[in-house]
């Protein structure tokens, strides 16, 4: 058949869904009053009743459907994604689906290796800010092509979490597209950095009039023939926004930038008049947990030890953008978790460079190659390896003794020992309110 451009092309198909998680249970809501049949499969046995393993049966079931809906999880260059296409089997995505039924000058798009999730949140309280109805979707939030979410108000605003999984199967532009920013990360996904660069930036390459903000830095400027849309350069914001809305780090200043550059464009406002009605309202914006959120302040002799979830520092860039937050405090940094492959040296050349005192404490195959990293730039650095999160908090306790900052970003996903990011950060959240209390006074 032609490539489907809607849901309503799936009507009287055979629609196969390839990955049965958060996004896989909503496309199936999607689908149940569209396509004729629907085949279920996923890598994993025991998922459902209704889902086919893989590996028993799932891959010949879907090579029998004329559309695979395919999960962000799986990768886009797998081999038996790629037979089926080469058998003649459509492979897109739902939300590609969406964004081809969708008004699509509603939707500002963001994606980044850090800070889409802040900027994502950022911009909706932008939009709120100037009385706007503004919704956030995607990666961090709901799948909005699920029927339980009322994406079809029509002045509203949709603020489109996307990731680097997501964009290689988008082939239609958001009506903004932004970008926060490019490292290294699912390496194990896109199988080079550059491939990865590649499918990140996609999504900004896109058919479809659109505009496309990116931050004003030398990589980016770099990149600029690789970057699609109507483009432009944002400088960070130097007004101190970021601190009245609680983010820490000059990091968050080219994202609270991008978000008001993003909302202004969309409104027809002017940056300033964004930035005025955000900030009379800064005290009632809540950064993202598990975004360098402090959960605890332990008094020690005087001192304090600081409790800080950055749980969701999956990647390396963000762990080095939080040391630079505490570059004047010592530090017991818990990393590591599952190995996806990606390259560990600049975070190893991070933490040594560090002037405070450093501890590093390691978890799970990641955490064993970032500390082999360290080790062989600076073998003098403290380092513990431990098994469990438990243990973790309690190495971190005992060796800052004079204070410090107890920090959680691991720089790697929790696929090893949890089920997702969030079950990682309430494990570390309730053990250390167990150790030392509630939190109390901020960042």
């Amino acid at each position: 058949m032609s490539r489907p451009t809607g849901f309503a092309d799936l009507a009287g198909k055979r629609v196969g869904i390839f990955g049965y998680g958060v996004e896989g249970r909503a496309t199936r809501r999607r689908l149940e009053d569209v396509a004729e049949s629907i085949v279920l499969v996923d890598d994993a046995s025991g998922v459902d009743p209704d889902v086919i393993a893989s590996h028993e049966g799932g891959l010949d079931a879907l090579l029998e459907c004329d559309v695979v809906l395919k999960s962000p999880g799986i990768p886009r260059r797998r081999a038996d994604v790629l037979d089926l296409e080469e058998h003649g089997v459509t492979v897109t995505s739902a939300l590609n689906l969406w964004l081809h039924d969708i008004d699509r000058s509603r939707v500002m798009a963001i994606t980044g290796t850090k800070g889409k999730s802040t900027t994502t949140a950022l911009a909706t309280f932008f939009f709120q800010g100037l009385g706007e109805s503004a919704l956030r979707l995607g990666n961090f939030g709901q799948p909005p092509y699920d029927p339980d979410v009322d994406v079809d108000v029509e002045d509203g605003w949709l603020v489109l979490e996307v990731s680097s999984f997501q964009c290689v199967d988008i082939d239609v532009a958001p009506g903004l597209v932004i970008v926060t920013s490019l490292g290294a990360d699912h390496l194990d996904w896109h199988g080079t950095l550059e491939d990865y660069r590649r499918d990140k930036l996609s999504l900004t390459r896109a058919i479809g009039k659109h505009h496309t903000l990116v931050p004003d830095t030398p990589s980016f400027r770099q990149l600029a023939d690789e970057i699609g849309g109507d483009v432009s350069f944002i400088a960070p914001d130097e007004t101190k926004l970021a601190a009245a809305l609680g983010l820490l780090g000059v990091h968050s200043n080219s994202n609270v930038a991008l978000a008001l550059h993003g909302v202004g464009l969309l409104t027809h406002q002017s940056v300033d008049e964004v930035r005025a009605r955000a900030l009379a309202s800064a005290s009632t914006f809540e950064p993202l947990r598990g975004r360098l959120t402090l959960v605890a302040i332990e008094g020690v002799d005087g001192e304090t030890r600081r409790y800080v979830d950055d749980g969701l520092a999956t990647s390396a860039l963000p762990v080095v953008a939080a040391l630079e937050v505490f570059a004047d405090d010592a530090v017991a940094l818990i990393a590591g978790g599952f190995d996806r492959g990606v390259d560990y040296e600049p975070l190893a050349e991070a933490i040594v460079a560090r002037r405070a005192s450093t501890v590093l404490i390691t978890m799970g195959e990641a955490g064993q190659r970032i500390g082999a990293e360290v080790s062989r730039l600076s073998p003098e650095l403290t380092q513990l390896a431990v098994s469990s999160m438990r243990d973790a908090v309690t190495e971190a306790r005992q060796s800052l003794s004079n204070g410090g900052v107890i920090l959680l970003s691991p720089g790697a996903p929790s696929f090893d020992q949890y089920k997702n990011w969030e079950e990682r950060s309430e494990d570390f959240t309730a053990i250390v309110h167990e150790m030392v209390g509630k939190e109390r006074g901020s960042a």
